[in-house]
């Protein structure tokens, strides 16, 4: 792949998202792009310009009051990000707007809070690898359909009472396909209407049903001051919640045996104990994190970057998550490669960074220390089915992992 003199026309399927940042780094802090349509942005992907902009309040995620082409009707619902730039949850909001949607959430996601689920996660882990474990001998079984989404998706879905088999597969389907950046305009559409209906009647289930859930959580919240929440922030931030909370979850645990099983020394030093699976989860975490762009930002003002790159009042920012990490000013000329004898650093930014960090950090990392090590335990002669090189990524700029990973979890008998 060669990136030609910027603008460059990023690759909306994510399919050589190392291979692009690499090239985009060499134009400077910040390098020009375009969308879809030709929309033209600014793509990040330096570990020390992301965590600047990440913590500048010169930065803003609010597009209805920040971004002039959405203002002006030049972005409309044709677009086919659209939905990222016009939803009303914590992801788009700006300012005082960001802190009061973010508050009422946050107490959901605290560490103490994901640390009391771990039976719970440790159980629902159990019975994935149960299943699996009475598949055939010698047969390949995607782990990503049969395990690294099934956990999260079962455990997210039970934390906002989303009990309804129906429901859970038309959120899973139709945010899957909200993230899938490739798709048109017509397609998301199709698939945010379904997952908004399924949250609205979610919502007036539990609105005359409270239950121990954080749906009724929120709804109460709303209900009591609907000035906190309005009833389209409460669909949208259930959105915003539920995907994220599967999403990043999926791509972690899909990436960790990925490299794990094209790594056998490594993986050998995990088993024997020599490093820790916390080492396993962050070393995934910096070099192949589960998100990469997450659209959008905009310049409230003219910011100077250096070496000639200013990012111009009301432009638009990306910044690639997944790009920072494999930064070798920061992380050093060997960051491309995985290694977890880097230890547990925590210094990446693929859950974010300032005010907009992942709220789910914390149980995705628990997630991922659970899973990990029991599905490695319980099939110890895992390998897999195709070479890494083979593997199909997502598609999606949004996200970064693997669309399956095939693998055979125990050789044929007398092999």
């Amino acid at each position: 792949m060669v990136v030609s003199a910027c603008p460059y026309a990023l690759d909306l399927t994510g399919s050589h998202l190392a291979e692009e940042a690499a090239r985009l780094r060499q134009h400077g802090p910040a390098a020009r792009v375009t969308l879809p349509d030709g929309v033209p942005a600014w793509a990040v992907t330096r570990h020390s310009s992301a965590r600047r902009l990440l913590v500048d309040p010169r930065i803003s995620k609010d597009a209805r009051r920040h971004w002039p082409p959405l203002a002006d009707g030049r972005i409309g619902e044709d677009w086919p990000l659209y939905h990222w730039v016009s939803a009303q949850n914590m992801l788009t909001a700006y300012g005082t707007e960001h802190t009061r949607l973010r508050r009422l959430v946050s107490g959901a996601f605290t560490p103490r809070r994901s640390a009391a689920m771990r039976p719970r996660v440790q159980t629902l882990t159990a019975a994935l690898l149960k299943a699996l474990a009475a598949r055939p001998a010698g047969q390949s079984v995607d782990l990503i359909t049969h395990f690294a989404l099934e956990l999260p998706v079962q455990v997210i879905c039970e934390l906002f009472g989303v009990l309804d088999e129906g429901d859970r597969h038309t959120l899973r389907h139709g945010l899957s396909e909200s993230v899938r950046t490739s798709a048109r305009a017509e397609e998301v559409r199709q698939a945010q209407t379904s997952v908004h209906q399924a949250l609205a009647q979610l919502v007036a289930v539990k609105r005359l049903a409270p239950a121990d859930d954080l749906t009724s959580a929120l709804i109460a919240a709303r209900d009591e001051d609907g000035t906190r929440l309005s009833e389209s922030e409460l669909v949208d931030t259930l959105m915003l919640v539920i995907g994220a909370g599967y999403e990043t979850t999926v791509n972690l645990l899909g990436n960790a045996i990925v490299e794990l099983l094209s790594h056998p020394d490594q993986l050998r030093q995990v088993r024997d104990g020599a490093v820790g699976w916390d080492a396993v989860v962050e070393e995934t975490l910096r070099m192949r994190g589960p998100a990469a762009f997450v659209p959008l930002r905009f310049a409230l003002q003219d910011i100077d970057l250096g070496e000639g790159v200013v990012i111009r009042q009301g432009d638009a920012v990306l910044i690639s998550f997944a790009a920072t990490g494999l930064d070798p000013d920061e992380h050093g000329s060997d960051a491309a490669r995985f290694d977890v004898a880097r230890g547990e650093r925590r210094d990446h930014l693929a859950f974010g960074h300032g005010v907009h960090y992942c709220l789910g950090a914390s149980l995705a990392r628990l997630e991922a220390a659970v899973a990990l090590p029991a599905l490695f335990e319980r099939f110890p002669h895992m390998r897999l089915a195709r070479p890494v090189q083979e593997l199909e990524p997502t598609v999606s700029f949004v996200t970064n992992g693997y669309r399956s990973v095939p693998a055979v979890l125990t050789p044929e008998p007398g092999r």
